[in-house]
């Protein structure tokens, strides 16, 4: 690696490595002019290979030293822009009436392409470089031991994870009981001291010395009897007192583990369950954390007594005969060794039949969800067939796993009865020649089973092991995992929000390089309502995603009260934020609960007030439990104008200061959408308003309209300036619309 002074300018991105470095003094640039590098993967003529690329203060080089080529473009008469296509990019330099391909990229290296061409279009303008520009650097990107690309948010890779990093922080939750693990840990000695004391008083000791002749304890059975049977019933209390206590303990455990991956995924952006299917969380959430509670509770205790019971049987068994105790560790080796071997292979399986697991979870939640899509098309044999489709692959994993179980554990329960076959073959002869007694040789045999029953047990733990590290993986990637839409360090105390916003020069992509705005500005004032107007796809939902924060921007700043939204605490923000949208959800429970469900605290009297200024008080008096009825699964038992008066009530309730409606009246019949704007125009008055809808007569009373263009703003003014621009994109969606009318026979084409 070239020292680290050499690139004196270099910020961030990826470290050129002393090939390149070597390469491009020879072209004549000096590693000192570098201010950003990433690695490309792609060459412009559609070969893999290495190529640097590289922005200076003056210049864009692109630098392949494994074909010897190298081009320089300079700012003062190129501009690099960015072109995404499919699976690939390019970057072009564009001056002088001329585009040329500069550099090209596969999707993998999008990421790492925009930043430099970010980079680029700064030291052209002569604007700063600030610090959200840095991308992350290589050693950030990807793992350093295997060179896997890490997932968004995330710093770990679940190909190297150290297993036992894993089960030292699932251990880490325990600390917090000390008090009932102490006694666990207790009870478990008891057990394995009387398991350990049971073969001596079933061998030497009934053989020896109360059955034969001369013992110590001859003819006194019933005593001994008398004496095992107490120590079955201890054994018995030990292991009740041991089990509810277990249980007890475990269950706080995966109390703790579920309430940490659920507030942490609450904590996540929606850039994040945007690429999450339903069924995977569901899983991490409840499946996972039940994998880690059979662990805890029934394999890490039998863990602990068949580990005291091994290194008990093994020390008893040297000190008693070394010879036979050889022998019984002989098959000892080879069963390590297969262990080792398959332990990789059972690891796979497991990951790869959750995954499986996973996505029948998803096909069961989707069809179960839009089961009324499914019998409107009648589609329930598609259905049926992906459901047998995804059965099948899981069904074929665990096959597989099957299958390697039942070779590889007979095999060791086969090896593991040799050793017991040495014991009586030897241990036999030395009976028969007067060196050892029965007894002791019973006493033998039954360390051997003691001994091999727990090895074999711990071999079957591995299985519960294994489920529990890669449930332990799955969870802490989500606790682990860091929001896209982070809180302020510092936070700004914003106090009642006025409702000014402003949108300085923004841009945002839901996925890298793919701008769905760009360079968007404009400036609402305090009281005022905006209709932002467009086709579907223009971006207009997206500015209202940014103006809530469910995502934050690359590029430019939000202000709310001119305050940068980023420097607001979320809870502020949201809190004063009121949404009405086409599609509404509605919680199972009560009326009153999802009409308060924006504040909890809220009386009976405000609910109702609430209510009345959505135009829902009438028809929710006229259900069988007025505000008490409890809204059905899927909401079946009301209408959609039902369910958004109620979504409006709730909306009221909160009083936010600033108001988002996203099609709120959309697919809504005539005397419906009435009522609902009715309900719209108490709401909004006095506040902010950002309305969106494609029936343009929903938005007549905006005061000003923001026509979005392919992420762009192309027009903003008031309905009638806009309608007075014969060639205006406002005006000539204001005529088609007209038309659709009078051709339908609607008779309200007027209204527009």
């Amino acid at each position: 690696m070239p020292p680290e002074n050499e690139y004196a300018a270099l910020k961030g991105f990826d470290r050129p490595d002393e090939k390149i470095t070597e390469f491009i003094k020879k072209m004549g640039v000096s590693p000192a002019e570098v201010i950003a590098a990433v690695r490309s993967d792609l060459r412009t003529d559609g070969s893999y290979g290495d190529v640097w690329l590289f922005a200076c203060a003056d210049r864009f080089i692109a630098a392949d030293p494994d074909t010897g080529a190298f081009s320089s473009y300079n700012f003062s008469e190129w501009e690099i822009r960015l072109e995404n296509y499919l699976a690939t990019g390019v970057l072009l330099a564009v001056g002088g009436g001329r585009e040329v391909a500069a550099a090209a990229f596969t999707s993998s290296c999008g990421g790492a392409a925009g930043n430099i061409c970010r980079i680029c279009d700064r030291l052209r303008s002569g604007r700063p470089i600030t610090d959200d520009d840095w991308g992350r650097g290589a050693e950030d990107r990807v793992c350093p031991k295997c060179g896997t690309p890490y997932q968004k948010g995330r710093k770990t890779c679940p190909k190297c994870q150290s297993k036992k990093r894993l089960f030292l922080r699932v251990l880490g939750y325990m600390p917090r009981y000390w008090k009932e693990l102490s006694l666990v840990m207790g009870l478990i000695l008891v057990n394995s001291a009387i398991g350990l004391l049971r073969p001596y008083l079933n061998g030497s000791t009934l053989y020896d010395q109360v059955l034969a002749e001369g013992g110590k304890y001859y003819g006194k059975i019933v005593p001994f009897v008398l004496m095992m049977i107490a120590l079955e019933i201890t054994t018995l209390i030990v292991n009740i007192i041991q089990g509810r206590v277990g249980a007890r303990v475990s269950g706080k455990i995966v109390y703790d583990v579920k309430s940490e991956v659920f507030d942490a995924l609450q904590r996540l952006s929606m850039s994040f369950f945007n690429s999450k299917h339903t069924g995977s969380l569901m899983n991490r959430v409840n499946s996972d954390a039940l994998d880690i509670q059979y662990f805890l509770n029934d394999g890490l205790p039998q863990f602990i007594i068949n580990a005291i019971t091994i290194i008990g049987v093994g020390s008893a068994v040297f000190f008693s005969n070394p010879l036979l105790a050889l022998l019984i560790m002989l098959p000892v080796p080879l069963i390590v060794y297969i262990i080792k071997k398959v332990i990789p292979k059972f690891n796979r399986f497991k990951w790869i039949g959750w995954h499986k697991s996973s996505k029948l979870n998803s096909v069961i939640n989707d069809a179960l969800q839009g089961v009324r899509v499914v019998k409107a098309f009648g589609k329930e044999q598609n259905e049926i067939n992906r459901f047998e489709d995804a059965t099948q692959e899981l069904y074929d994993v665990r096959v597989r796993e099957g299958l390697m179980s039942a070779r590889i554990f007979p095999l060791l329960n086969y090896i593991m009865t040799i050793g017991g076959l040495f014991v009586w073959g030897l241990g036999g002869h030395q009976v028969l020649e007067g060196r050892m007694t029965f007894g002791t040789l019973m006493t033998f045999v039954g360390y051997v089973g003691m001994l091999y029953a727990p090895i074999n047990f711990m071999i079957r733990t591995y299985d519960w092991w294994a489920n529990c590290m890669n449930s332990a993986q799955r969870i802490f990637e989500i606790v682990d995992r860091q929001t896209d839409v982070p809180e302020a360090k510092d936070p700004v105390d914003i106090g009642r929000i006025r409702g000014e916003i402003e949108l300085r020069d923004v841009t945002f992509a839901y996925e890298p390089n793919k701008p769905v705005l760009k360079g968007v500005s404009f400036h609402v004032e305090p009281g005022e309502m905006i209709g932002l107007v467009g086709h579907s796809g223009a971006g207009k939902s997206t500015i209202t995603n940014i103006i809530t924060r469910l995502y934050d921007v690359n590029e430019g700043e939000l202000l709310i009260d001119g305050v940068n939204v980023k420097k607001i605490r979320q809870k502020d923000l949201h809190g004063q934020i009121g949404m009405v949208l086409q599609e509404t959800f509605l919680f199972n429970g009560t009326i009153a609960e999802n009409i308060s469900y924006a504040r909890p605290d809220a009386s009976m009297e405000e609910i109702v007030r609430a209510a009345k200024l959505a135009n829902a008080h009438d028809f929710i008096m006229k259900l069988p439990d007025g505000y008490e009825t409890e809204i059905g699964k899927r909401k079946t038992n009301l209408s959609g104008g039902e369910r958004q008066r109620i979504s409006i009530a709730r909306t009221v309730l909160l009083d936010p200061a600033i108001l988002i409606l996203d099609e709120a009246t959309a697919s809504l019949d005539t005397e419906t959408e009435q009522q609902i704007q009715q309900a719209l125009e108490t709401l909004t008055k006095g506040r902010t308003t950002i309305a969106i809808a494609h029936r343009l007569s929903t938005l007549k009373n905006a005061d000003r309209l923001v026509v979005v263009e392919r992420g762009e703003i192309a027009e903003i003014g008031t309905h009638e300036e806009l309608a007075d621009k014969p060639d205006g994109i406002y005006a000539r969606m204001l005529g088609l619309q007209r038309e659709a009318l009078r051709i339908r026979g609607v008779g309200d084409e007027e209204q527009l």
